[in-house]
């Protein structure tokens, strides 16, 4: 397995909340790897671990590594920002900056040194699937896009970057069924180029477009494997209680 980012013997506790426990797991290059499992469970805690948002919350304590390209990313000298430009994270909740659709492929590019032409704009609105809807009128507020239009425009944001990494954060849990499908169809053509790891409560979007499916409970990594042996077969009584619905 080609092993693009990992977490080994992870744990990380706010105070004395023990959140993480153990946790061990791969992600592999140019894969989409889902992260399942109920509210509360750790899913979005260890997504943002890969980031280092973390950093931000003075009474977080991560114990274990986190590589990227087998790097450990935590250890020191590793610049923050460097690892948030080539690990990107899309949100739950769509945040364009309330600038110009323009200004908001533009602005990372400008703090990075990268160029800010019209043709990288434009590769990067279409890698978001949104540059047909938005040609016409990139000088357009983003915060006046529809929900869907501005959560493709936060991947666009994203992609423009050059990241080797994208984290989605429950991408599709605001949007509409239409501008659902949107998403899982360009998350299926970013994988070509990306490693992307999805949190996502919907079970029949991790087997719409995840190649791995994770599940997490009480902040421990349960079962993993192939999406489609997870759900038709899975091999641990927790993982076919909460994929039978038996709790959520």
């Amino acid at each position: 397995m080609n092993t693009k980012l990992a977490a080994e013997n992870l744990n990380l506790s706010f105070g004395n909340k023990h959140i993480l426990k153990n946790v061990n797991i791969q992600f592999e290059a140019n894969k989409v790897t889902a992260l399942i499992g109920p509210s509360g469970c750790g899913k979005s805690t260890l997504l943002r671990c890969f980031n280092r948002m973390h950093d931000l919350y003075p009474d977080a304590k991560i114990d274990g590594t986190i590589t990227l390209d087998g790097q450990n990313i935590y250890q020191k000298g590793i610049e923050v920002t460097d690892i948030r430009r080539r690990i990107g994270m899309v949100f739950q909740k769509a945040n364009p900056f309330p600038k110009s659709i323009r200004d908001n492929i533009t602005y990372g590019l400008k703090i990075n040194n990268l160029p800010t032409d019209d043709a990288t704009v434009e590769k990067a609105l279409k890698e978001g699937y949104i540059w047909d809807e938005v040609k016409d009128d990139l000088k357009k507020p983003a915060t006046r896009l529809s929900g869907g239009q501005q959560q493709r425009l936060c991947i666009a944001r994203t992609v423009a970057l050059r990241p080797e990494v994208i984290l989605m954060d429950e991408p599709c849990s605001a949007l509409d069924p239409i501008s659902t499908l949107k998403i899982e169809e360009l998350i299926h053509q970013l994988k070509e180029q990306y490693t992307i790891v999805i949190v996502t409560h919907n079970m029949q979007q991790a087997q719409r477009v995840a190649d791995k499916t994770v599940f997490m409970y009480l902040g421990e990594v349960i079962e993993e494997g192939a999406t489609e042996q997870i759900f038709q077969n899975p091999q641990n009584e927790l993982t076919k209680n909460y994929i039978g619905g038996h709790f959520g």
